[in-house]
């Protein structure tokens, strides 16, 4: 048995708020769950982090840190202290403000950022880089992924929306693979997608699980993946955040050529005779990112 954890980054809307849409869904085999797990957390340990590890959040400048005076000299619970200390001051005062935006804009980020504000940013970035260090080091684990350049993508019957069309690249590329390692062994190896909890992707990704059951993709029958994805909340799974972890470096490699967690990432695509095969850049023909030299058959 496979479990994918599957999460994305970046908004599916044409043309939304970024570039690219990138759902990632990282595969390992049920009995190195516990592995996974505990590495994780032997990670969270280190940092003292008990929230979700939500890396674009993680990632999130916060100013209150560099109003604090010598905030990187005090101690976690110091600096905890002094960080909520602000934040209630900062919400008193937006509070007064004739329009509530600003207030409400601040009231979600300190609810995101809240279980990391005791880290520096250097601390939160070795952070994020040990995760994805954890992460190229799971040999058995196997990245699969789409990553959709909106600016380019051009709806079609099949798939008239990235989310739609990754989705069914992502399933394909899974059930391919478990079809592959299943032909090598004694037994038929069958594998189950973790989704992250959200009720339209919930209902529409159910669906279209469905009727992938039913009808097949449009490049393969579903013969090894077992019944439609289960949702779960991602703060209470680690695996989805990995996922997210996954997503977010892929993203952030195709927009802004960041490259540090995606070279450790990106080790996890899932290869065949040395050719990527797991995850896809959709974009035109002709683009020179490690993606599609990845996937460039060889001449």
């Amino acid at each position: 048995m496979q479990l994918c954890y599957l999460d994305e980054s970046g908004t599916p809307e044409l043309p939304g708020n970024t570039s690219h849409y990138v759902l990632a869904g990282l595969a390992i085999p049920v009995w190195h769950w516990k592995t996974c797990d505990q590495d994780v957390a032997k990670i969270r340990a280190k940092f003292a982090v008990e929230g979700e590890l939500h890396t674009a959040w993680i990632r999130r400048s916060l100013i209150e840190q560099r109003k604090i005076p010598g905030f990187e000299g005090l101690t976690f619970a110091q600096r905890k202290q002094a960080v909520e200390q602000w934040r209630r001051a900062e919400l008193l005062r937006l509070q007064k403000l004739p329009k509530n935006i600003a207030y409400r804009q601040a009231k979600k980020t300190f609810r995101k950022t809240e279980a990391y504000v005791h880290l520096t940013w250097n601390e939160r970035e070795a952070l994020v880089l040990e995760l994805a260090q954890c992460v190229a080091a799971w040999g058995f684990a196997r990245l699969f992924a789409e990553c959709v350049d909106k600016v380019k993508f051009i709806p079609t019957k099949a798939a008239p929306t990235p989310d739609e069309d990754a989705l069914e690249q992502v399933v394909s590329r899974f059930e391919h693979y478990l079809g592959a390692i299943s032909s090598s062994a004694e037994f038929r190896t069958h594998g189950l997608l973790i989704h992250d909890n959200n009720e339209t992707v919930a209902k529409k990704h159910t669906d279209m699980m469905q009727r992938f059951h039913e009808r097949g993709t449009l490049w393969t029958d579903i013969t090894h993946i077992m019944e439609t994805p289960l949702f779960v909340n991602s703060e209470l799974t680690s695996m989805v955040q990995i996922a997210d972890l996954c997503s977010y470096s892929l993203r952030r490699y195709l927009e802004n050529g960041e490259n540090t967690l995606f070279d450790l990432i990106f080790q996890r695509a899932d290869r065949r005779d040395g050719r990527v095969v797991g995850v896809r850049h959709c974009t035109p023909f002709g683009c020179k990112c490690s993606i599609c030299v990845g996937r460039a058959r060889p001449t």
